[in-house]
């Protein structure tokens, strides 16, 4: 797994007791699932509000923002083993390995950064078995899929639309529907790199699957998405959507959709898959 970490070959201890998780996604969420014992994270941007009371039950420091991690708060708490994301902290790399190992996951694939993070905290027993979980449940959703229902997904944001796309580079909740069969129109697929699209209002009609799911993410405060959801399906452009005409547009948890951060969150998009999906008139 070193050619997944930044700045490697790290030494990092062999049972780590005191770690640092500098980002409330992935790291925080995968290293509480394997049961790595988390003293800080930047908590007060997490969009998984779940994760953050699971977090704040466990009486984990907040450190700040996940872009600006508070360095005092971190030295501290005498952390022996920090936890960061390649892309987001590699410019505070030299600043953090003086305060303690630095462990900078740099891949994008969610189950080979799992398996790294499982890898670097000596507990890759368990992120195998998880792994292992979720592919049996996946593959038996894929074989009782239907091979004609083509399926729509959008994100509702206060800025627009955004369109995550079925790819090689497909975001994890994305991955996740490719892993378990679900097809996803024309628009919403690539054989690029491509991550995502942001669609017009005009061109949201290329969203033309029997079913469509829909996130919506306007913020954490109350209130906010419920308002921007009734404004969204109030337009008539959106009133137009095939399966906004036949009944069949959802909207679905953005805590999994939104902040995907851990197996548990793969087995929530599942969850949906089987609700939306294959249980579709």
């Amino acid at each position: 797994m070193a050619g997944h970490i930044l700045q490697a070959p790290v030494c990092v201890p062999g049972n780590p007791q005191r770690v640092v998780v500098l980002d409330p996604f992935y790291n925080l969420g995968m290293a509480l699932e394997i049961g790595v014992p988390v003293v800080g994270a930047p908590l007060l941007t997490a969009p998984d509000a779940g994760l953050r009371v699971r977090a704040q039950a466990a009486s984990i420091v907040d450190i700040g923002d996940t872009r600006q991690p508070d360095l005092e708060r971190i030295v501290a708490l005498k952390p022996d083993l920090i936890l960061g994301d390649g892309q987001l902290h590699g410019q505070f790399y030299d600043k953090l390995a003086r305060i303690a190992p630095t462990a900078l996951i740099d891949v994008a694939d969610w189950k080979d950064y799992f398996l790294t993070l499982g890898d670097v905290t000596g507990r890759s027993d368990k992120t195998e078995e998880a792994l292992r979980i979720f592919r049996e449940r996946a593959s038996a959703i894929k074989s009782r899929m239907p091979a004609d229902i083509e399926v729509s997904v959008i994100r509702v944001a206060i800025h627009g639309f955004h369109v995550y796309l079925d790819g090689p580079a497909a975001y994890a909740p994305y991955a996740v529907l490719h892993e378990a069969g679900v097809k996803r129109t024309a628009y919403e697929t690539t054989d690029d790199d491509t991550v995502l699209k942001r669609p017009t209002w005009e061109e949201i009609a290329e969203l033309n699957g029997r079913i469509l799911l829909y996130v919506v993410a306007a913020g954490n405060s109350p209130g906010q998405d419920e308002e921007l959801e009734a404004e969204t399906i109030a337009n008539p452009l959106w009133k137009m959507l095939p399966a906004v005409q036949a009944g069949r547009a959802y909207r679905v948890d953005k805590a999994a959709w939104f902040g995907f951060n851990s197996v548990a969150s793969a087995h929530r998009i599942l969850d949906d898959v089987e609700r939306y999906i294959l249980t579709a008139p």
